[in-house]
């Protein structure tokens, strides 16, 4: 998998600490109607909070891949200042086993850009965002997160809409997965943002603690 060309001159412009959250966004057949229109503005949302935060524009990172028809990285890694969020459209199966992998190799090649380039970065976020049940073989993406998490390669998680089989999540998934209120995807995503901000005013390798997505009368999961 290829990074989208990023020289040393960009770095160089902005030498700050990278945070990169990478999101596997399924847009199967299923999320069709509310459930896309509701991710597409929770994406915006997302975007908008990070720009809004001096020092995370600088320092966090998106990256989008979904999932449907095809796996399909829509957005390469870049800071929050230029991410333009996709805007997504529903059709297609789940092959969330290859969204997972291709995501697990894309955070790792962008660490190693980091690497090259001598930016100190945060340990990655991978969200995967599903309202169904892979349609392709996940064991091996199950094992290739369960690794990841135990080197603290990355951090996943996974968030479960309406109809998500949350069995299989939680055998994907080293964390608890989350079990998305009705279609509070900006509650989401505006939980996402302040963790990115947490995360990005911290120094690298510290533990940032993170607010309960499930507590609270702004609370948008459940387990």
């Amino acid at each position: 998998m290829d990074q989208k060309p990023f020289g040393t001159s960009d770095f160089a412009l902005n030498p700050e600490p990278r945070c990169p959250c990478l999101l596997l966004l399924d847009v199967s057949g299923s999320m069709d109607g509310a459930p896309i229109a509701e991710l597409n503005a929770g994406l915006k949302a997302f975007r908008d909070d990070l720009v809004a935060d001096e020092l995370a524009s600088k320092r966090v990172e998106v990256a989008c891949i979904t999932f449907g028809d095809s796996v399909d990285v829509v957005t390469e890694f870049e800071t929050a200042a230029v991410f333009e969020p996709p805007w997504v459209r529903a059709e297609g199966n789940t092959p969330m086993g290859a969204a997972i992998t291709s995501g697990i190799e894309l955070a790792r090649l962008r660490k190693e850009v980091y690497r090259q380039n001598g930016i100190a970065f945060y340990r990655p976020w991978i969200f995967l965002i599903t309202d169904g049940a892979p349609t392709d073989a996940w064991a091996t993406a199950a094992k290739q997160v369960k690794d990841g998490e135990a080197a603290k390669a990355f951090a996943f998680f996974a968030v479960g809409v309406e109809g998500a089989d949350m069995k299989i999540l939680r055998q994907i998934a080293v964390r608890e997965p989350l079990k998305l209120k009705g279609l509070q995807f900006r509650g989401l995503f505006q939980w996402l943002s302040n963790s990115m901000k947490s995360v990005s005013r911290s120094t690298p390798g510290d533990e940032v603690p993170l607010k309960n997505p499930t507590e609270g009368p702004d609370g948008w999961a459940s387990i």
